[in-house]
Formats: structure tokens, sequence, C-alpha cells
């Protein structure tokens, strides 16, 4: 769907009508436009409401779907378990999980085995996820078997069918993918209840976990306590599930994309071999926290892949009120559809715009720096949202770049390339579920000697 609408971009323009299921939806791609869009939430613009309604039937019903003053006291008390303190307390459980990742990959290197990219890397998100976020230690990598891995696994597409279905069929009678789907539902949900069950009394047995929690969880019920109008049951879980969701997924299919264009692009790939093994020295991985937060070209690439292959490649709003905009006058309750990687691949930019170029992220700051860099660049950077933008950026950017940093630094420093791709040696196809993710990637790696 998202190549479909960029595609017409190229032909129509910036701005564009289409009709879906008798219903005017207006199409922008305009950087400025869609930035202009994103600061104004959440008083002016909303998640589509279908959205909204299609989440709020899982039981998700957290900071992603809330709106106005409910978004407003949600976002202060998750943020709070994102503060860089707490990601600092958390790091030794991600060390733990980066070291199972190692022992996997090893294995997969000595028997010469081409590994299923995105399962792996997914596996080791969800791990990190319920780890820092809710203190338990599932081992996904090394008990594949897992049943909580599979359920999730189920969530994200049957989420994008109802979403986009011009009739909520399943509210009227169920399908056989529809009763799988309440079945995998229910196992999660009993999960998550379960985790925060476990949280809560651990809180009441150890007081001292409400000023030094150990995970994001513990945070969150802290942040409730101090606070007044603290989360509600409902919204803890729904909370829960969508840090589970999030964390296991947008992270894992960034991974895979840098992975992929970085084999693709060698010259980049030599660069950063030398800089982790500069900055690690002997180190299999980033020992501590601020070494992790320090490797900055990996931040470069990872940038850089999410520039070209965003994992949130379109965003569905509409408007609280009346608006202009692109010069269309719309009533409230348009759809608009913000397109947010065609202005970083136009074929008018300078320099490349379609070519992997981590160099471009480098930040300028001496004003006879600024004659050397590029405008193209610094236009497609400033950009460039893959977390959002203006009030509702994703809270939890700072851990998914935290995690990239961990896996591509311990993967370059243990490990030489040889191969990411599909069968078919093609460019991987791109699919929408939600997030959007290669299709069929494989890779194989060589221990690296000395």
């Amino acid at each position: 769907m998202h190549e479909q609408l960029e595609g017409w971009a190229v032909q129509y323009g910036p701005a564009y009508r289409i009709r879906l299921a008798q219903r005017n939806v207006l199409v922008v791609s305009n950087a400025e436009t869609v930035l202009g869009v994103l600061r104004d939430r959440p008083n002016a613009w909303r998640r589509m409401r279908a959205m909204q309604e299609a989440i709020a039937e899982t039981g998700a019903h957290g900071l992603f779907s809330a709106e106005g003053d409910d978004w407003r006291r949600q976002r202060r008390l998750v943020m709070s378990a994102f503060d860089p303190a707490h990601l600092k307390r958390y790091f030794p459980t991600m060390v733990r999980a980066t070291e199972r990742l190692k022992e996997r990959l090893s294995r997969a290197a000595r028997i010469g085995e081409a590994i299923d990219l995105q399962s792996v890397l997914m596996r080791y998100t969800v791990d990190v996820t319920a780890g820092l976020a809710f203190g338990i230690d599932i081992n996904t990598q090394e008990h594949p078997d897992n049943p909580l891995q599979g359920h999730l696994d189920q969530m994200f597409p049957m989420l994008m069918r109802r979403i986009n279905a011009p009739f909520p069929w399943w509210r009227y009678f169920k399908l056989p993918s529809d009763r799988a789907f309440d079945v995998h539902l229910s196992k999660v949900q009993v999960a998550i209840r379960e985790f925060v069950a476990e949280a809560r009394k651990r809180v009441a047995a150890e007081p001292a976990l409400r000023e030094h929690p150990s995970n994001l969880l513990e945070a969150m019920l802290a942040a409730g306590d101090r606070a007044s109008g603290g989360l509600s049951e409902e919204e803890l879980q729904g909370n829960v599930l969508t840090i589970l969701l999030a964390g296991e997924d947008t992270t894992a299919n960034t991974l895979a994309w840098t992975l992929y264009l970085l084999h693709a692009n060698r010259p980049a790939l030599r660069e950063l071999v030398e800089q982790v093994d500069a900055i690690l020295g002997s180190s299999a991985m980033p020992a501590t926290f601020d070494e992790a937060r320090g490797l900055e070209f990996i931040e470069r690439c990872t940038n850089e892949s999410m520039r070209l292959r965003p994992v949130a490649p379109v965003l569905f709003l509409e408007n609280n009120q009346d608006t202009v905009l692109e010069g269309v006058a719309l009533p409230e309750g348009t759809l608009v559809i913000c397109l947010m990687r065609r202005f970083h691949v136009e074929d008018g930019q300078e320099q490349d715009p379609r070519e992997f170029r981590p160099g471009r992220w480098v930040q300028v700051s001496a004003a006879n720096d600024l004659a050397q860099s590029h405008s193209s660049d610094r236009d497609q950077t400033k950009a460039s949202m893959p977390f959002g933008a203006g009030p509702r950026m994703c809270p939890g950017r700072y851990l998914a770049m935290l995690e990239m940093k961990m896996v591509v630094a311990m993967l370059v420093k243990n490990f030489e390339l040889i191969e990411v791709g599909n069968d078919e040696g093609t460019a991987p196809q791109e699919r929408l579920a939600f997030t959007m993710f290669p299709v069929g990637l494989r890779m194989k790696l060589r221990e690296r000697r000395g």
C-alpha cells in the first residue's frame, strides 16, 4: 500500500486526493507539511478513529492510542519510565540478552547456517523488552518454543487488516482467522496480567522500588502512586501490551534493514568496523551504558537506514476541526495520509538521495564547516522523522537506539557479514503489516579471527 501511495505522489505531486470507501482522503508528502501536522498534535490532529478503535478492542489502549487530555496524563506517567537514568540501571539486562544473541550467531556461523534474520532479531527485542520493561527473563532466544513469541507474531497483521477494512465484520461474525486471533490475544492478555500482578507484589514487598524501580513497569507503578490521576488497571495493561508490541517489531525491523543496507554498501561497513574496533578494543560488545551510547557511527547508519526504509512509512491522521492543508479545505474528521519517506528520496534532490550514505548525518556545528556540507543533506536529515515529531514523538526512541547500537556493535566486532539477502538474490520486498519489514531476509556469518 505505501509503495502505491508513493508512486501516485510521483505522478500527481506532493498533495493529491483519493477515494476510500466513499470517503475523500488527502495524501501529503511534503516534509514541512507533515512536520506541521505532527507538531499540531494532539490539539488539531488525532489518529485515525478506525485505528484507535481496532487497537482498543485488543485491550492495548495506552499511550499510543490515547488522545487529548487522556494522552497528556498518560504521557507524563509513561515517559517517567523511559528516563535515561532508568535505562542506565536496566543496561545489564540488555547485555545479557546481547550475549545470548552472540551465542546464537556463533552457532550459526560455525555450521554455515543462513538464519532467518527477522525472526532472530525479534526474539532478541522481545527478550530485551520483557527484561527491561517487566523484569521477566523469558529468554526466547534459547527457548524458541516460548509461546508468547508466537502469540505476539499474530497481532500486527490482524490489526493492519482490521484498520484498513471497509466494514468491521468481526463485530458481527467471526471468520476462522478472527477466532484464531482471539485465542492469541487472550494468551497475551493473560501473560500481561501476570506481569502486572508480579510487579505489584515486588513493589509491595520492597517499598524502595518506588524510588528506585528495577524495570519500566515498576517505574510506571511508582509514577502512578506519586502522581494524582495514575494509570487505571486497563491503561496500565494497555501500555504494557503497547510497549511489548512496539519493542518487538519496530526495532527488529529497523535492525534487519540496517544490516541489509550495510552489507550492500561495503565502504560504509568497513568504516563501521574500524570505528567499533577502535572503541571496543578487545571487548566483544559495549561493556557500559556510556560506551554503548557513544557509538555515533552506528547511530548515523541506523538513521540513514530509517530514512531509506522507515518502518512507519505512512501515518493515518484526522483533523479535530475544520482546517486548510496544502490549499485544500478539510472538514473536521477528514482522513489525511502522511507519506514519511517520499521527500527524502525525491529524484530532484541532490547528493544521491536514494543512496545509503551515513556521512550525511554528521552534525555540522562550526560555521566554517557549513561550506563543506551539502544543503540537501541538511534538508534530508532535518526532514527525516523515523520516531515521529512534535509532542507525540516516540517515548521509546532512546531505548530503541541503544538496542540497535548493542546489536550492530556486537555483530561487526565478532562476525563478518557473508550474506544478507533473500533466496532470489534480489532486493527484498517491502511489506506493510502495521510496520514495514523486509520479506525473506537471511543472514550468513563468519566468525572474525584475531
